[in-house]
């Protein structure tokens, strides 16, 4: 197991200004392709511009994708953000398939830094009465109980199963006519 989660800064879940309640805006502002023309770790972003690039901005047509060739320069992706952050990325022997995955992953990113949860929930304005749990409710006996437990471990709606209602009903009608009742 590693440890490099203990480096992450650590925070609570959050949603740029509640995005998605009214209508979604894609935070990505602006994506920028860095490559060389000629250099072979180049081809993978190449590809993408050349084949894929036209669709990608015809289905996110909010965010702004600048291409800048650099001469004998490596690849890389820099992604800029609504709330400020950039994010950089080497594209260096990448496949078209990588850069297309990065490029969308990218896009549904809202920003925000990777962080360790410090839990898995957060409200601004907590409750009183506490969170609730599936033991909210019981009774109290169960706390003190010794399991397993005749009587607690039985289901709360189980009713008689139709066996043992005929049987019921066959002893109901010995006790009320006992001439019918066989002998032993």
């Amino acid at each position: 197991m590693s440890n490099s989660h203990m480096f992450l800064p650590s925070g609570f879940i959050r949603t740029p200004l509640q995005n998605g309640l009214g209508r979604y805006i894609p935070q990505l502002q602006r994506i920028t392709l860095k490559f060389c023309k000629n250099h072979g770790g180049s081809r993978g972003v190449r590809d993408f511009i050349e084949s894929d690039l036209m669709e990608f901005a015809k289905t996110n047509p909010g965010t702004v994708v600048y291409l800048k060739p650099r001469r004998h320069r490596s690849p890389c992706m820099v992604a800029e953000y609504l709330n400020g952050e950039r994010e950089y990325l080497s594209c260096h022997e990448f496949s078209r398939d990588e850069v297309h995955k990065w490029l969308s992953y990218m896009c549904t990113r809202s920003g925000i830094p990777v962080m360790r949860f410090r839990k898995y929930q957060h409200t601004d304005y907590p409750t009183v009465q506490g969170v609730w749990n599936p033991f909210t409710h019981q009774a109290p006996e169960i706390n003190i109980a010794e399991f397993p437990h005749e009587v607690l471990s039985r289901p709360l709606d189980h009713g008689p199963t139709a066996t043992e209602q005929l049987i019921e009903i066959f002893k109901k009608t010995q006790i009320e006519d006992p001439a019918n009742k066989p002998p032993n």
